[in-house]
């Protein structure tokens, strides 16, 4: 998505993990070069077992069509939006819409350092730790993955038994 600041707009490529609506990799940048796009595909899965069947959703800007991009994704199945139709990407749009509105919007922002700044505090903060979710059971990301992760203990401590 597009932020404006007084110096130019700056651009910021982020993943969400459709299950927990978590943001677990983002990365701002100057400009919309592909490179952007495979240094926030590359922290993703760090972060991710990338060992299973992944589905990598986005639009067709020329960044998730490039060779780079489909190196960084080679493995993983991708979906992509149809032309001018940001409604199949919705969790992603309606993140970068609630970003905007909650809380960008409330600033004057002057330049890179301070979007950056901005966006971390947003997202690391805030979504992804204490802003709710219907789609979680009104948990935030964090929790509800943590919520997920104890299900697991707990049944295979029973299956265990």
């Amino acid at each position: 998505t597009y932020i404006w600041t007084f110096e130019g707009f700056v651009y910021l490529t982020s993943v969400m993990d459709l299950y927990s609506r978590k943001i677990i990799s983002w990365v701002l940048s100057e400009t919309l070069e592909a490179s952007h796009v495979v240094e926030c595909v590359e922290k993703a899965k760090r972060v991710r077992n990338v060992e299973k069947p992944l589905i990598f959703h986005c639009d067709r800007g020329c960044q998730y069509v490039s060779e780079a991009f489909q190196k960084a994704t080679k493995g993983m199945i991708h979906s992509y939006s149809k032309k001018a139709y940001p409604w199949d990407n919705a969790c992603i749009e309606s993140f970068h819409a609630l970003l905007k509105r909650e809380w960008i919007n409330r600033f004057k922002i002057f330049n890179y350092a301070h979007a950056h700044k901005l966006i971390f505090e947003y997202i690391e903060t805030f979504y992804n730790t204490v802003r709710i979710h219907s789609h979680c059971g009104y948990l935030s990301p964090n929790e509800y993955e943590e919520q997920y992760l104890e299900n697991i203990e707990e049944n295979a401590i029973k299956i265990a038994s």
